[in-house]
C-alpha cells in the first residue's frame, strides 16, 4: 500500500465503523531511503485521522516501550491466501480477550474509488487520448506503480510505453526512490530537461517509494516543488472537488513564497508551518485549509492527512 492510501483507509474505516474504530496504522517504509535487504526501513505511527502521530502521542509510546518485558506472538494460519481480498477469523488467541481477524484487501480498490470521486475521469480520459498530448510516468520501480497502471492506464488509457519503472522491486532496482532531476535521470532526458531531445513529451511526472511525493515536468522544464503547489492553487477552480471550496492554504517554513502571493490574489488565508507533514494535520482538521506543500516534493490537501503523489499527478492533469 502506498503511505496517502494507508491513510485513506484508515479514515475511511473510522468514516465506516465510527471514530475510533481504527486507531491508527503502522507503516514499514523505506521512503524516499535505499530499499532493500541490507538497506534501510522506517516505522511511522499514523493516528486515527491517518495523519503522522504527533510527538505527544510518540512520546507517550516510547516511555511505555522502557516497560515491556514480554511479548505474545500470534500464530497465523499458514494457508492465509495473501493474493485475494477475504477475511480470517482466527479465534481467541491466549493472552488476548477478543479474536484474532485478519482482513487480506486489495491495496488499489479503496485508493482508486476516492481519486474517482475527487476527479473527472472521463474528461480526464479524453484529454488523454488527444494527438497532441504526451505524458510519461516514472514509478521509480516503487509502490505507485500498481496505482500508475491501474488509474492512469486501466482508467485513464495511457498506454503501457508510457509508464516508466512501474513493476515494485523490494530494492527499488538498485536505485534511489527519490523523485528530483538526478534520480529520475530517464524521465529527465526524455523530457528534454537535460538532454537535448526533438519529440519531448508534454507532460511528466514521478512518485518515490511510498508514492506519497511528486516531480512534475513539463515539455524541457522543471516544475519546482514551491512553484508546484502554488500553480494547483492558483487553478484550483479547474479540480471538481476544490472548485470554490478552498478555505485556505499553507507551505513549510522552506517552502518559498510564491503561495503566499497566490493566496493574497485570492484573498484567504495562507499559513507556514514546521518542516514536516504533521503539523498540517491540525490546519487540516480543522478545515483552516483544504491544500498545502512542503519544499520536499510533497503535496496535499483535506482528502487524506499524507502528502499524495499519485494525487498531484491528477490534480496537474
Amino acid at each position: 500500500m502506498s503511505t496517502p492510501a494507508v491513510s485513506s483507509y484508515i479514515r475511511m474505516l473510522n468514516a465506516d465503523h465510527g471514530e475510533g474504530y481504527c486507531v491508527g496504522g503502522i507503516l514499514l517504509t523505506a521512503s524516499h531511503n535505499p530499499g532493500g535487504e541490507t538497506e534501510d526501513m522506517g516505522i511511522k505511527f499514523n493516528s486515527k485521522n491517518g495523519g503522522p502521530a504527533f510527538e505527544t502521542l510518540t512520546e507517550k509510546i516510547f516511555e511505555e516501550s522502557k516497560n515491556i518485558k514480554t511479548y505474545k506472538k500470534a500464530k497465523l494460519a499458514s494457508d492465509i491466501d495473501i493474493t485475494t481480498a477475504s477475511k480470517h477469523d482466527l479465534g481467541k488467541v491466549e493472552g488476548f480477550d477478543h479474536a484474532f481477524i485478519v482482513h487480506i484487501v486489495n491495496s488499489c480498490d479503496q485508493y482508486t474509488d476516492l481519486m474517482r470521486s475527487l476527479f473527472d475521469f472521463d474528461l480526464l480520459k479524453k484529454f488523454l487520448a488527444r494527438k497532441d498530448f504526451k505524458m510519461l510516468f516514472d514509478g521509480m520501480h516503487g509502490v505507485s506503480g500498481p496505482y500508475a497502471k491501474r488509474i492512469f492506464g486501466d482508467n485513464l488509457g495511457v498506454s503501457e510505453e508510457s509508464l516508466l519503472r512501474c513493476n515494485v522491486l523490494p530494492d527499488f532496482g538498485k536505485g534511489h526512490p527519490d523523485p528530483n532531476l538526478t534520480y529520475a535521470k530517464e524521465l529527465v532526458e526524455r523530457m528534454g530537461v537535460t538532454k537535448e531531445t526533438s519529440d519531448a513529451p508534454d507532460f511528466g511526472a514521478a512518485c518515490d517509494g511510498d508514492a506519497d511525493r511528486n516531480m512534475i515536468l513539463g515539455k524541457r522544464f522543471f516544475v519546482t516543488p514551491s512553484d508546484s503547489l502554488a500553480v494547483l492553487v492558483a487553478n484550483h477552480n479547474s479540480i471538481p472537488y476544490l472548485k470554490g471550496k478552498v478555505t485556505g492554504a499553507a507551505r513549510s517554513m522552506p517552502t518559498s513564497g510564491a503561495l503566499d502571493f497566490v493566496m493574497s490574489k485570492l484573498k484567504l488565508p495562507c499559513y507556514e508551518t514546521p518542516t514536516g507533514w504533521k503539523f498540517f494535520g491540525n490546519l487540516l482538521d480543522a478545515n483552516m485549509i483544504s491544500i498545502c506543500g512542503e519544499e520536499s516534493f510533497g503535496t496535499g490537501s483535506n482528502h487524506v492527512r499524507e502528502k499524495d503523489g499519485v494525487w498531484a499527478v491528477l490534480c496537474w492533469l
